[in-house]
């Protein structure tokens, strides 16, 4: 049975209220990952895994976890990176799938967004979300668990 990880520090509370019926409704396991402690519904179905603090310990913690055919959440490029190398999927809060096709173009604009930032010639980030973006990700997580299954 495929696991479901959540890359929960940035994980927006919709997504996870979406995650938690998901992995319940189909019996699926689900860790998420933080670095600080994180709420999960009762049972043994759903677990969460606090790392220390510092940059990209969850991240880490992750990519040295998930296996082929697992599914991780998150909206870190270079997290969805490594999970797509293992043979897992990566699937961002906004319904986007992460697939060998379009990581790395995704991988070049991050970077150039990156540089851009730095520069200062770029700021803020994506529009907030709403019920159209969780209506989104609730249909391509009932996508790749149809796929899983």
């Amino acid at each position: 049975m495929p696991t479901i990880w959540v890359d929960a520090d940035a994980c927006p509370n919709m997504i996870r209220e979406v995650l938690f019926r998901a992995a319940q409704r189909v019996q699926m396991p689900m860790i998420l990952v933080a670095n600080q402690p994180q709420r999960t519904p009762p049972g043994n179905l759903i677990r969460a895994i606090q790392v220390p603090g510092g940059f990209d310990e969850a991240d880490d913690y992750i990519a040295e976890q998930v296996a082929a055919g697992d599914l991780v959440i998150t909206a870190d490029i270079p997290l969805a990176a490594r999970t797509i190398e293992v043979g897992a999927a990566a699937l961002n809060p906004r319904g986007e799938l992460y697939t060998p096709d379009n990581i790395s173009q995704r991988l070049t604009m991050r970077n150039f967004m990156e540089e851009m930032r730095g520069a200062g010639l770029a700021s803020g980030g994506p529009p907030p979300m709403d019920g159209k973006d969780k209506q989104t990700f609730a249909n391509a997580l009932d996508r790749w668990i149809t796929q899983a299954r």
